[in-house]
């Protein structure tokens, strides 16, 4: 393809931009990347009645977040703008009055009150009531009414509306990339609202001319709107120009049960379905966002792009460079594509392990320093007294190895493979950073038996004796004291992680005491020797 390839992601500023949303977006942005083409952002704003404040902003800094910015759009301006529909309004203007001029729009006086009497009395006798071939002659309209009528209702200032004027009788064929080609005879099709009454256009108006004067050459949007595709097809005919090639994705379903994921099911279930944060300007409900769950935008965009989109191939995780390079229309399904929690879960554990512990530490730095506030916060009973003054790491006042970025690297080495979220990092660690103050009394009462005072005792001995602190040697060690000893490995172990940590929980026991260095490990001992027997 070649270099002209031109999409639009085109969302209405009505509330934050749910996923299925984004999704939409991310297909538009992968095809336009893949053929180096433009991806662009419209707002179509043409229902003032709907707008929402703080919507459009939150939209850009969704696709900002997300890592698919658009080329252009609002402030990013070319000379195919503005991007706003509001901006547009007599841009439409102009275009309906020549769709009335060509005769394939007409002007429409009917009242809201005539058209509902209508639509009850085909409900009498057991029809739907259609705007259309069938009763457009019969209806307030300038098909029915001579010309001076028609300008004497202008005149007068009545309110209008213009209407296209569907074809009769006719076999329209329409070609989908992905879902093919389909049939659809003209007759069933209603004379839809071009230009409404406040002088907006409907969506079908303006979308048409907007994508033909932004020189869209595909528009790849949801399911929803295929039902809109004939009378498109239909309004680029009657402007004789050439249309677009049209791609419609599947919808994104619910996890439980049938029908599209809604706000509803996040809520119920316990689940974002919006990429940030979202307040509700009316009601300051706030709605969870992706990235203020934790959650790495590459995950998201990766479960996203596999929603509907096969790569033909096992591989499950892709960089966004893999995914434009992969990305083809026609691997996308007809059919919707059921949303699952726990594998966007897994997504994002997968990106954790990616992560170098650099970057992780990084973002861990700021939870340990509101963790320091907290802890320094503590009243004095709070905290152990004499007993927890040990070295400088881990004395709470100094709160060294709180902000020892070395330090807090090879903690999270130890730790990011049992994590899915950077949240979960403080209480996989705590005991890193915090001397245990009690002890977990589960644990206690299963794994401290008779002898394990006397037992942590004799280990003390033994470490006091280790020179090379590291994690291989002390484990060489003291597995050769318990070999010769005859000890059972778990009437040493069990005990020994339990006064190191305070719960039998943990990475690697002696990469623990490595990491917290033989002071502290002897300090820990004697506390917990000190604190079970009591």
């Amino acid at each position: 393809m070649s270099s002209s390839i031109r999409v639009r992601f085109a969302p209405s500023p009505t509330g934050p931009l749910h996923i299925g949303g984004v999704r939409t977006a991310l297909f538009n942005y992968l095809f336009a990347k893949k053929h180096n083409g433009t991806f662009i952002l419209r707002i179509e704003d043409t229902d003032q009645n709907r707008y929402v404040p703080g919507a459009e902003d939150y939209i850009i800094k969704a696709l900002n977040w997300c890592g698919i910015p658009f080329d252009e759009g609002v402030g990013k301006e070319k000379e195919v703008g503005p991007y706003r529909q509001s901006e547009r309004k007599e841009t439409y203007k102009v275009h309906a009055q020549k769709l009335i001029d060509t005769h394939w729009a007409y002007y429409c006086f009917d009242t809201a009150e005539e058209l509902d009497l209508h639509r009850k009395d085909h409900e009498a006798s057991g029809k739907t009531f259609i705007y259309n071939h069938h009763n457009r002659l019969k209806l307030s309209n300038s098909l029915a009414l001579s010309a001076d009528e028609v300008l004497a209702k202008i005149k007068a200032g009545l309110p209008y509306v213009i209407r296209f004027k569907t074809p009769t009788n006719e076999q329209l064929e329409l070609t989908d990339i992905i879902r093919g080609e389909m049939t659809i005879n003209t007759n069933v099709l209603d004379d839809k609202i071009l230009f409404k009454s406040d002088g907006m256009p409907t969506y079908h108006l303006a979308n048409i001319v907007d994508d033909h004067l932004m020189e869209i050459s595909h528009v790849i949007r949801g399911e929803e709107w295929l039902p809109s595709m004939a009378l498109h097809i239909l309004l680029y005919r009657a402007f004789d120009w050439k249309s677009p090639e049209f791609a419609h994705l599947p919808l994104i379903l619910k996890p439980v049960g049938k029908g599209k994921l809604s706000k509803r099911d996040g809520d119920k279930i316990g689940f974002p379905v919006f990429p940030l944060n979202w307040t509700d300007p009316n009601t300051s409900e706030i709605s969870r966002g992706y990235k203020e769950d934790g959650y790495f935008n590459e995950a998201m965009i990766n479960m996203l792009a596999l929603l509907g989109w096969n790569p033909g191939t096992e591989q499950e995780i892709f960089s966004l460079d893999e995914l434009i390079a992969a990305f083809d229309l026609s691997r996308v399904s007809k059919s919707g594509a059921k949303f699952d929690p726990e594998k966007t879960k897994w997504f994002q554990h997968q990106y954790m392990q990616q992560k170098s512990d650099e970057d992780l530490a990084d973002l861990f730095m700021p939870i340990l320093k509101e963790k320091q506030t907290v802890i320094l916060n503590l009243p004095a009973a709070g905290r152990r007294s004499e007993e927890s003054q040990h070295t400088k790491p881990f004395d709470a006042a100094q709160g060294v190895n709180f902000s020892d970025k070395d330090y807090v690297t090879k903690v999270v080495s130890l730790i990011k493979e049992r994590a899915t979220f950077v949240s979960d990092f403080w209480g996989m660690s705590d005991f890193f950073f915090v001397a245990p103050k009690e002890f977990d009394e589960k644990a206690v009462k299963k794994q401290w038996k008779e002898n394990s005072s006397d037992l942590m005792n004799e280990l003390i001995k033994i470490l006091n004796n280790v020179s090379d602190f590291s994690s291989e040697n002390l484990e060489n060690q003291i597995k050769i004291w318990i070999t010769e000893k005859e000890l059972g490995f778990g009437s040493i172990m069990q005990p020994f992680r339990l006064s190191l940590v305070g719960a039998l929980k943990g990475p690697h026991l002696f990469d623990i005491a490595a990491l917290i260095g033989k002071e502290e490990t002897l300090n820990r001992l004697q506390f917990a020797i000190k604190s079970i027997q009591k």
